[in-house]
């Protein structure tokens, strides 16, 4: 499964992935205009209608004769999409972990185990204030959607340029965060940058 998605998202297979970005886009669009009882019952009915006259056209072939009565989608009839008893239980202690992980985290920043952490925790909430006034939920979903598809294909075609970019502004966050740190303790000298702390000597 996990294969698939990367499938889709590097666009293997274009014509697939296109069918799926387009699908989720206008799934979210109609649920500015419609509720999303109202999106996924009319979506269930479309899917269900062509299912039934594909059913009935392959029926009617094998009656005239012109096909050999195959089920149009066996494959997807054939597929198994279960779980073994310990899959379900490795499955769910998966999530469990990960949801007693984030929730570890989530108190340590809110409790301030950590003042750094902390900040950056309260800046990023400040930004996503300041972004949901700008947009909402579902325009931040769309996008996202959209970036899902894109950024990772568009990462591997200019991976050097974007790892350059990326090692620049690392640079001045860690910069920025040095000079936070320093403040917070107290002050204090700046770090000598010559090798072994060698003070060089003026003319």
């Amino acid at each position: 499964m996990a294969s698939k998605v990367m499938d889709l998202i590097y666009w293997k297979d274009t014509e697939r992935s296109g069918m799926v970005l387009t699908g989720l886009v206008v799934v979210l669009l109609s649920l500015f205009q419609l509720s999303i009882i109202t999106v996924v019952s009319t979506l269930s009915l479309a899917v269900v209608c062509f299912a039934i006259a594909v059913r009935v056209y392959y029926k009617t072939l094998h009656i005239l004769n012109w096909a050999d009565g195959e089920h149009p989608f066996k494959k997807y009839l054939d597929m198994d999409i279960g779980l073994s008893g310990e899959q379900a239980e490795h499955a769910v202690q998966k999530a469990i972990v990960m949801a007693m992980s984030a929730l570890d985290t989530l108190k340590k920043l809110v409790f301030v185990s950590n003042l750094i952490d902390s900040l950056k925790f309260l800046v990023l909430l400040y930004l996503a204030t300041f972004l949901g006034k700008i947009f909402n939920g579902l325009t931040v979903f769309i996008m996202g959607v959209i970036a899902i598809f894109s950024l990772p294909l568009f990462y591997q075609q200019r991976q050097e340029q974007v790892d350059s970019a990326i090692a620049k502004i690392k640079a001045n966050v860690d910069n920025v965060k040095d000079i936070v740190r320093r403040i917070l303790q107290g002050g204090g000298p700046t770090p000598d940058p010559t090798p072994g702390g060698a003070k060089p000597k003026t003319q």
